[in-house]
């Protein structure tokens, strides 16, 4: 199949609302792993409904190691090449507020004078839990400037509510779940039980050495997984400042440290349901951590303003967080002095499980997504 238009028909919850469509994903890279992820799952999840997808990005190095073997329904192109592409696809998306280059909005515009009718074009927000999401989801935008002036974009808010666009999910994650070994899994890559298993992904969280020490001197085994990058650089540093004002502090037989090597989309998932803990961080990881059903800390993207504090509060507040769990974020996310409160996964467990519970009775975001861009735009 080319990248052409189809005449078919998409079914979706026993409804059919949808022919196969061509989609431009617009992607500037700003956390190379979380908005490349959402991207790429999203193109995905769309090609594995049988439409083709061209995602435009800035930076496509993370996709070499989180999606080495590609879609042959996704084409990913360089973000510059905008001004050499052809006619616009049936949807425009830019994700998390990106700008399109000036010559593709002039083809947006082109295409809706020779059609008699724009493309669906769709501004994908940065995942919420405050209220603002269910306002704002939906509304529509008029272009006023530029060459695509006159036309028309749409908001479209993921969210943990029915009144937004709800989350990526694949249609098979339960049953992938439940066939899932995860001792199997982590002996493949070389690493035996031991313990409590504790993921971290993070960015650079002040009161990681004093985590790292607590562990140590707690009464049972803890086994850390570290994922590349920031978290392993920081992680390195923390224990060498430990060493230097605490010599001695690590007994292996309380804390083991295991560095692991970049993880496709799908094996990150595995190493979540392997775990008893899932530190995350961004947007992409909290979601497939959600999915995950353990117990999870999240590290939100820090702003200079700290506007990314009531975002964090929001996301509690939905998730009805105990105490316990509320502090340990405070302290974890920098907003409050410390110390950190114990991380006990079997008092926040049972919430985690209650909330997925809660995000699996919802329509995911693909199935949302393709639902709303037919009513705007119903196919001929």
């Amino acid at each position: 199949m080319g990248l052409g238009h189809t005449g078919a028909i998409v079914a979706i919850s026993g409804k059919l609302i949808a022919r196969f469509m061509l989609w431009d994903i617009f992607c500037k890279v700003i956390d190379n792993h979380g908005d490349a992820g959402v991207c790429w799952r999203l193109s995905v999840q769309l090609a594995g409904r049988g439409h083709r997808v061209r995602l435009w990005i800035d930076d496509a190095s993370a996709l070499t190691w989180m999606a080495p073997e590609g879609h042959p329904r996704v084409e990913v192109l360089p973000w510059a090449e905008q001004a050499q592409a052809p006619e616009p696809g049936d949807v425009v998306i830019e994700a998390f507020g990106c700008e399109l280059e000036a010559p593709f909005q002039a083809a947006i515009a082109a295409r809706a004078r020779s059609r008699g009718r724009q493309p669906a074009w769709i501004n994908l927000e940065y995942l919420t839990a405050e209220s603002f999401a269910e306002r704002n989801h939906g509304l529509a935008s008029p272009v006023m400037s530029g060459p695509a002036a006159g036309l028309v974009k749409h908001f479209f808010y993921p969210g943990f509510t029915d009144r937004t666009g709800g989350l990526l999910r694949e249609p098979d994650l339960l049953q992938r779940q439940a066939a899932f070994d995860g001792d199997g899994w982590l002996a493949s890559k070389g690493i035996d039980k031991r313990g409590r298993r504790v993921s971290l992904f993070c960015y650079e969280p002040p009161s990681l050495r004093e985590l790292l020490a607590q562990w140590a001197a707690a009464a049972g085994d803890t086994q850390l997984l570290v994922t590349p990058g920031r978290a392993a650089a920081c992680v390195n540093a923390a224990v060498e400042d430990n060493d230097r004002t605490m010599p001695g502090w690590i007994r292996p037989s309380r804390l083991s440290i295991s560095f692991l090597p970049y993880l496709t989309q799908p094996d990150y998932d595995h190493l979540l349901w392997a775990c008893d803990l899932n530190f995350v961080r961004g947007e992409d990881s909290l979601v497939r951590a959600l999915w995950a059903g353990k117990p999870l800390v999240w590290q939100i993207y820090p702003q200079e303003d700290g506007a990314h504090l009531p975002k964090l509060s929001a996301f509690l507040d939905w998730l009805e967080a105990p105490p316990s769990l509320r502090d340990f974020h405070a302290v974890w996310n920098g907003s409050a002095p410390g110390p950190l409160a114990s991380t006990d996964p079997t008092v926040w467990a049972d919430r985690l499980l209650r909330a997925r519970d809660k995000l699996l009775a919802q329509e995911d975001l693909a199935s949302r997504l393709l639902a709303f861009i037919t009513a705007q735009s119903p196919a001929p």
